[in-house]
This record gives C-alpha cells, sequence and structure tokens, in this order.
C-alpha cells in the first residue's frame, strides 16, 4: 500500500453543549493540526498515489471556511456537537467532494487536538 501525508493546521472557536464535556461546555478555543493520508495499492500514471502540490492546495481549500472561525456560529453546524471526531469526518467529507475524479483509493484524516490526543476518520474516496 502506497501512502502520501499532506498536513496543515487551523485556528477554530467552540464550545460543546453537554454536560458530558464539563469545562469545554463554555467557548473555548483548539488549534488542529490536520493531516490527510492519501492511500492507493497502486501508483497512477504519473506514478504518484496524489500529486503533493494537488492534495495541499484541496486540503487548504476545504480547510479555509473553518479557519479562525467560530463553530457555533456557522450554519452548517447548528446543533451539532463538534468534536474532533466529528470535525475528521466532516473534513473528509468535504476533502471527497474536492477529489472527485481526481483520486481513487483510501483517505484517512487525522485532527491532533494536542500532543496527546488526537481523532480520525477514515474511508474510501469514491470516483
Amino acid at each position: 500500500m502506497y501512502r502520501v501525508c499532506v498536513r496543515k493546521h487551523i485556528m477554530i472557536a467552540h464550545s460543546l453543549p453537554h454536560p458530558a464535556f464539563g469545562p469545554a461546555q463554555r467557548l473555548h478555543g483548539a488549534t488542529y493540526i490536520v493531516d490527510a493520508i492519501f492511500s492507493s495499492a497502486q501508483l497512477n500514471e504519473q506514478q504518484v498515489v496524489i500529486d503533493i502540490g494537488l492534495a495541499l492546495e484541496l486540503l487548504e481549500r476545504v480547510l479555509r471556511p473553518l479557519d479562525y472561525q467560530n463553530l457555533d456560529e456557522l450554519p452548517q453546524f447548528a446543533g451539532k456537537l463538534t468534536t474532533t471526531e466529528f470535525l475528521a469526518r466532516y473534513i473528509h467529507e468535504q476533502l471527497c467532494n474536492e477529489l472527485a475524479g481526481r483520486f481513487e483509493g483510501h483517505l484517512r484524516v487525522v485532527l491532533g487536538e494536542s500532543h496527546i490526543a488526537w481523532a480520525s476518520y477514515e474511508g474510501p474516496v469514491k470516483v
């Protein structure tokens, strides 16, 4: 299996209004390190999993609307608990939309919440 990883970061604010989240129920900030890991059993005709420049460009495009935003104020997250796991899946879905017709394989999105915790979501990219 071949793998290529690209990395960006975003800074967000949000709250997690549920008793399970203790002090994180209040508005707080987070800086996420976002890794997009592209996997494929085969290389494409250019002998790469995905062009690294394209992967970086698409990841940046997906992250830009989230960066420096209060997620509580964004309509797509109304009524949602924007946990790290939830955001990993959201970013995965947005990247899959951008990748349509450009990549066939498997995508894993990892959000590093701190030096001791991370969450991820992974699945196939459908052509």
